[in-house]
């Protein structure tokens, strides 16, 4: 079996990379600086790209422009890792970027939460679902902000088909090891994966180590991969005085960053794309952009952590 015919739950492994969405100074979607963002990085071994997420600013992409996000990654990427799209919105709209993902040749899609309102679990348990019976790709359970998802609605969702993972952006660990705890006694020997999906994730990579979740999405990897790729070979090997080392010199003081402004999870990792030589261009509303005093002390940051390494 070829590795692009594996299913999709089998290549997930290694160091997943979000790429941020390049704009051009127009103001539209730029293909060609979003292909050399995602080339760059799969030439320093990016595992799999999850085109047009968070990361991504999916929110403000139109359903022809999140198509040709999605459709840039998969011909960049030409079956050598898997390609994720995120979908997101109600139920209905969120069906129709599926078809526009499939259209474009995704490999999967990562299930965001459903738009503004707060779900019962019953309702929440309906939205993925109708979402994994619309589609033939594989989906990623997100789970974060407005759903927040039980143990018992976890093992539901991962009876069906075709639903492959289940995402973590809350950052509740014992809720976590409760949901791990349910899937494998209630359904012994299924494969569902499990990722760290908060902000940052190396932050609380070891937290999450420690109940098993390996996986974790790396916005590091956008703009300072080589940190990000110490840090996970760091943590994949056990060298925690490593990691220890680049959470204490980095990674802390990046949240610490992040945390200054709104929407810096995107804007101060755009920011930082730009600053490792590509131009990527700015966020687009409702985010702003990161202050030029905050990027100046990004820059300093990452001029520092060089040495870690």
């Amino acid at each position: 079996m070829s590795e692009n015919a594996k299913p999709l739950a089998d290549r997930l492994d290694g160091l997943l990379f979000f790429p941020v969405t390049a704009f051009a100074a127009d103001g539209s979607v730029d293909t060609a600086v979003f292909r050399a963002h995602i080339r760059s990085r799969l030439d320093r071994g990016a595992a799999a790209v999850f085109a047009a997420c968070g990361t991504g600013e999916y929110h403000a992409l139109g359903l022809e422009e999140y198509e040709r996000v999605v459709a840039a990654a998969v011909e960049e990427v030409a079956g050598a890792v898997p390609v994720v799209a995120g979908a997101g919105h109600g139920t209905a709209l969120a069906v129709e970027f599926l078809r526009r993902a499939e259209s474009a040749g995704a490999d999967g899609v990562l299930a965001l939460p459903p738009y503004l309102v707060t779900a019962s679990q019953a309702g929440l348990e309906r939205h993925y679902t109708a979402l994994a019976e619309a589609t033939a790709l594989d989906v990623i359970v997100y789970a974060r902000d407005n759903a927040v998802l039980d143990p018992e609605t976890v093992v539901r969702l991962a009876a069906v088909d075709n639903i492959i993972g289940f995402k973590d952006g809350v950052g509740d660990l014992d809720r976590m090891q409760r949901i791990v705890s349910a899937v494998r006694t209630s359904r012994p020997g299924l494969p569902l994966r499990y990722f760290n999906g908060l902000p940052t994730a190396e932050l609380t990579a070891l937290a999450y180590r420690g109940i098993g979740v390996t996986l974790y999405s790396s916005a590091a990897f956008c703009f300072v991969p080589d940190l990000a790729l110490a840090f996970h070979k760091a943590l994949g090997s056990g060298d925690d005085e490593t990691v220890n080392r680049l959470l204490d010199g980095f990674f802390r003081p990046l949240v610490e960053l992040r945390n200054q402004g709104a929407g810096y999870a995107v804007s101060l990792v755009k920011a930082g794309v730009r600053m490792d030589g590509l131009d990527v261009g700015t966020v687009r509303s409702p985010l702003t952009e990161a202050t030029d005093e905050h990027i100046a002390q990004l820059a300093a940051l990452i001029e520092r952590a060089r040495d870690l390494i």
